[in-house]
C-alpha cells in the first residue's frame, strides 16, 4: 500500500481531533499489521470505494472512546451508550470524509460506506491488504488509525487545462 493512501488519514484524523476534543493530538510512530487483527474495545469500520478500495478502521479503549464521545456531545457521559456510539461513528465519518475529500484532491476519487461500530477485544476484522497504522495519542488517550486500501484504477486529472488547450478552444 502506498504511503500516500495513509497519509490523507493521519492529516483528517488531526484535524478532526484537534476540532471535537479543543487540543491537539500527537502521531505515533507507523507500522504495519497483518490482513486480519483483533480490534480494540471500540473500533469504527468504514469501507473506501472508487479510485482506491478498503477500510478504514479507527480504534480505541472504550475510556478513551466515552470521553471523546463527551466532548463532541458536550455532556459529561458516564457510559458508552446509544448516544456514545453514535458520535464516535460520525468521529468516524468525519475522519474518513476529510480523508477522502483529501485523497481526491491527489486525483484518487473515492466515496466512503456508511460506519460500522465494533465493540469487543475478540473481534477479528479481516483486511483484503495489510494496513499501516498510525496511532494518535490525545489528552483522552489512544486512538489507531488503520488503513488498508489498494489502487483500483488510473488517478483522475486535477491539472487544469493547458493555455494551448484554451486558445484552440476560443479560435474555434
Amino acid at each position: 500500500m502506498k504511503a500516500e493512501f495513509i497519509n490523507p488519514f493521519v492529516t483528517a484524523g488531526l484535524k478532526v481531533l484537534e476540532s471535537v476534543i479543543s487540543a491537539r493530538p500527537e502521531s505515533g510512530q507507523l507500522a504495519v499489521r497483518s490482513a486480519a487483527f483483533t480490534t480494540q474495545q471500540v473500533s469504527i469500520v468504514i469501507g473506501v470505494t472508487g479510485a482506491v478500495e478498503g477500510q478504514a478502521i479507527y480504534g480505541m479503549s472504550l475510556v478513551t472512546a466515552t470521553k471523546i464521545a463527551a466532548a463532541m456531545s458536550s455532556m459529561p457521559a458516564m457510559a458508552f451508550d446509544e448516544m456514545a456510539s453514535s458520535a464516535i461513528g460520525e468521529l468516524g465519518n468525519m475522519i474518513s470524509g476529510h480523508a477522502t475529500t483529501l485523497l481526491s484532491e491527489a486525483g484518487y476519487e473515492c466515496q466512503i460506506t456508511p460506519p460500522t461500530l465494533v465493540r469487543g477485544t475478540e473481534v477479528e476484522i479481516a483486511t483484503s491488504t495489510p494496513a499501516l497504522v498510525i496511532p494518535l495519542y490525545t489528552d483522552f488517550g489512544k486512538m489507531e488509525i488503520n488503513v488498508a486500501l489498494m489502487e483500483t484504477g488510473e488517478k483522475t486529472a486535477t491539472s487544469p487545462p493547458r493555455d494551448t488547450e484554451k486558445q484552440e478552444a476560443s479560435d474555434a
